[in-house]
């Protein structure tokens, strides 16, 4: 009741201007980690002395938090910006420059590959996902249409350890691309034998290995050519779907960034966003 009526006072006061009303508190809770922040504020700072920058608006610190807030929370950078007494452009430039740095720090195929086989590992779990994107204009609307998903993306296709922790993630190609075109234009199967390594996969990917006398490529059965699957083979199914489980978890890791919920970056810059947010999960959470 006290403040209502304060209010209406406030209002009703000629001589009270707009700028000395209080400014209204908005609050959000950021759910990571010491660790995942000390390492961002670290990164910058080491960033920051390397190019001999000695002044920012904010600290490394501030500008590691603001940042995360962008990737976990799709904040908007106007929101940010104006908390924080900058430009939604600054932010912007903070965000890009960040993505930039943690993006050089994922691993390559060849040495995700090589650290698997180093740590005693024989298989990895292969899958791919769409990650959604505003509609394009012009040649890059239909091409950023997935048939699949019924909706425009950008496909990506991801290993992980067999208890779902992201060891790499491709570069991201068209939606309308499949799965096995993705994976063979990254010569998967290739680097997967050069390794001496077997990977799950699902039904998405049969065909992508077509060696059938000693396969690295594990996947099902599905019907063909009017054949219907046979109860041994539905078996064989649910079992793979079983060892291949864990592969979720990655991309549930990878996804719990909300920025990916409807990416509104240009194209260009999403391989570097994922490679970047698979660095943070990899930070944040380890099996």
């Amino acid at each position: 009741m006290t403040t209502t009526k304060t209010a209406t006072s406030n209002a009703d006061n000629a001589a009270t201007s707009a700028e000395d009303t209080p400014s209204p508190v908005y609050c959000s809770m950021l759910p990571l980690s010491t660790k995942t922040l000390t390492f961002l504020g670290d990164l910058l700072r080491a960033h920051l002395k390397t190019i001999g920058s000695r002044w920012r608006k904010l600290p490394a610190g501030k500008i590691a938090t603001i940042v995360l807030a962008v990737l976990r929370h799709d904040q908007r950078l106007a929101d940010m910006a104006g908390a924080n007494n900058v430009s939604a452009s600054t932010v912007r430039r903070w965000v890009l420059e960040t993505i930039e740095l943690l993006a050089a720090r994922a691993p390559r195929l060849d040495r995700a590959l090589k650290k698997i086989v180093r740590a005693g590992g024989e298989v990895v779990l292969l899958d791919g996902t769409l990650i959604r994107t505003r509609r394009r204009t012009g040649r890059d609307n239909r091409k950023h249409y997935s048939g699949k998903h019924k909706a425009h993306g950008l496909l990506v296709v991801a290993l992980t350890d067999t208890r779902g922790n992201l060891l790499w993630v491709s570069a991201v190609r068209p939606g309308r691309s499949s799965e096995i075109t993705t994976a063979r234009h990254n010569r998967l199967t290739a680097r997967l034998r050069e390794a001496g390594l077997g990977a799950i996969a699902d039904l998405g990917f049969v065909g992508l290995d077509d060696d059938t006398d000693d396969p690295v490529i594990i996947t099902g059965r599905k019907a063909a050519g009017g054949r219907p699957v046979t109860p041994a083979q539905k078996q064989v199914n649910r079992l793979i779907s079983a060892e291949r489980a864990p592969v979720e978890h990655g991309f549930a890791a990878l996804k719990a960034w909300r920025i990916l919920t409807k990416v509104r970056l240009d194209a260009i810059h999403v391989t570097k966003l994922l490679r970047a947010l698979m660095v943070l999960a990899t930070t944040e959470h380890t099996r």
